[in-house]
């Protein structure tokens, strides 16, 4: 334990001092759930995680996150609805009413590592009033050794204090919630909100600016794992695509579930635990998950089975979006440390509700660099409020809420990389065949798993393709497991002209989406489009 004052003054080399304050610096997984249960934070599970709930806000803003506009950042960041500038003077006067409010307050502070390869990894100090935010950052941040810590030195903070609130006509911001990220002076503040993944994805917006801009490591939205011959798999896709379920095999070992960078090395995780979906969750869906919930983990947002201690998962009184986050190791299969080989093979995984995506296809380096950049999926009726027909979702490089760059800057590195180590990309759609969303059938798991093992095993190395007649994808005509019929969608159609019709409809939305990108766009990259 350390004066507040020394330390925050040492950190960030300001001379405000916060007054007879107290850091309880890296203290232990347990010490930290007895800390939040004497605050009253939240509650153990009969399995010993701890559960606690994020208040107000139960995911992330993304209107409420801004990066600092400056020398530095004026010209470099992709500014836009997805960057949001704030200026200078907004975050001194900010970060100074948040050391004023933290005088005499109790603060729990976290050394840790963000990135599993040293050459490239950033020490964080992050600062929390919540004990089960700093152990949330035990569980999803890289844990140092502990004689790492005798000289560690940090290069990027963290303040989180969610019951600091800005106000919006003095400091800036859209409302009392916001997370502010400084680049030039490496200070992430966050205030008004309790959701943790902001604490998260803050650093992931950092890395995805500072890789890819200072040290050409491409940084990727993904989910990764690798064979026993060393023979490593990325996973890409949006939420509901199937990425932790199908990055998650029980014959390969998990690198990690969100968050990579790509060097000419191999691949390594940014994080050390995992930060995933519980709701609905069972032990016959999601064993790994199931069984990694335990004393050590978190969960948020979740809810008591009445009058006892266990977890009703399929409550959703609080929010769709309950979470549990926890340690990689507490993966039964998970590799330690977190790195990976060069990516011999790469999955963009959708789930398209409009029945028209085959169910895998290869792409050539174009159509995979096209295809990353438009990040597609589709929302079905249910999912969200307003939504009662299939729509098509677009998130650059499958992940634009946390990209400060260009998306092409990110697609040109995955292009060279990918040319670089002849690596094969793989579309698959976990989505529908057999006609749209409340026509045809869910993809069977069983057979996207066949397809998925077919591709890393290389038993579709040398079988014949077809290609696509709107798409210009590759696809595979025989696949081991899976009935020849379902590979090409056209086939699982009963009108045939239909599906013709529905095939023009979606890439023609392909091509829209794609024309906010085309005037950064080289040609190679735009040869990849599909045919209108």
């Amino acid at each position: 334990m350390i004066n507040a004052s020394q330390t925050l003054s040492k950190d960030l080399s300001i001379s405000k001092k916060i007054n007879q304050g107290l850091i309880k610096l890296n203290l232990s997984p347990s010490e930290l759930i007895e800390e939040a249960l004497t605050n009253h934070e939240g509650s153990l599970t009969d399995v010993g995680a701890l559960m606690a709930d994020t208040g107000h806000y139960t995911g992330r803003s993304p209107k409420d996150r801004f990066i600092v506009e400056d020398e530095i950042t004026k010209t470099s960041i992709w500014w836009g609805n997805i960057n949001l500038p704030i200026s200078e003077q907004h975050f001194e006067n900010i970060y100074h009413k948040m050391l004023d409010f933290l005088q005499n307050k109790t603060l729990y502070a976290r050394d840790a590592f963000a990135g599993a390869d040293s050459r490239y990894r950033l020490n964080i100090r992050v600062y929390n009033t919540l004990a089960w935010h700093n152990l949330f950052c035990y569980n999803m941040f890289l844990r140092p050794k502990i004689e790492e810590l005798d000289d560690f030195d940090p290069n990027f903070t963290i303040i989180c204090v969610p019951e600091f609130e800005a106000d919006p006509s003095l400091d800036g911001t859209r409302g009392k919630n916001f997370t502010i990220i400084n680049l030039s002076q490496r200070i992430i503040l966050i205030g008004g909100t309790a959701y943790a993944g902001e604490i998260k994805k803050g650093i992931f917006s950092v890395l995805n600016y500072l890789l890819p801009l200072e040290e050409k490591v491409l940084s990727m939205h993904c989910s990764a794992n690798i064979g026993s011959k060393g023979d490593t798999a990325i996973f890409f896709g949006l939420s509901g695509t199937g990425k932790t379920t199908l990055s998650a095999d029980p014959e390969r070992k998990l690198i990690g579930d969100d968050e990579h960078g790509w060097t000419n090395n191999g691949i390594f995780n940014f994080e050390g635990g995992c930060y995933a979906k519980v709701i609905d969750l069972s032990r016959e869906k999601e064993p790994e998950i199931w069984d990694a919930i335990k004393y050590g983990a978190i969960i948020e947002n979740t809810r008591f089975m009445p009058d006892t201690r266990k977890v009703d998962y399929s409550n959703r009184s609080v929010t769709e979006n309950t979470r549990t986050a926890y340690p990689l190791f507490h993966i039964r299969n998970a590799i330690n440390p977190p790195l990976g080989t060069i990516p011999q093979n790469i999955f963009f995984l959708t789930a398209d509700a409009f029945g028209v995506i085959p169910p895998i296809s290869k792409l050539n380096p174009s159509q995979a660099m096209y295809h990353f950049i438009s990040g597609y999926t589709a929302k079905v009726a249910g999912t969200e409020m307003g939504v009662s027909e299939p729509q098509t979702t677009f998130s650059a490089c499958f992940g634009a809420a946390f990209l400060p760059l260009h998306p092409t800057y990110y697609a040109s590195l995955f292009g060279k990389k990918m040319k670089d180590h002849n690596v094969n990309v793989w579309l698959v759609n976990t989505g529908w065949t057999g006609g749209p969303y409340g026509v045809g059938s869910r993809m069977k798991l069983s057979y996207t798993r066949a397809m998925i093992t077919a591709a890393l095993e290389g038993k579709l190395d040398n079988v014949s393709f077809k290609t696509h007649e709107t798409f210009k994808v590759a696809v595979p005509q025989i696949c081991p497991n899976v009935p020849e019929h379902i590979l090409n969608p056209r086939d699982t159609w009963e009108d045939q002209l239909a599906y013709d019709q529905k095939a023009a409809q979606l890439a023609a939305e392909f091509i829209k989406n794609f024309e906010r990108y085309a005037d950064s766009a080289s040609l190679d990259i735009l040869a990849g489009a599909p045919q209108a």
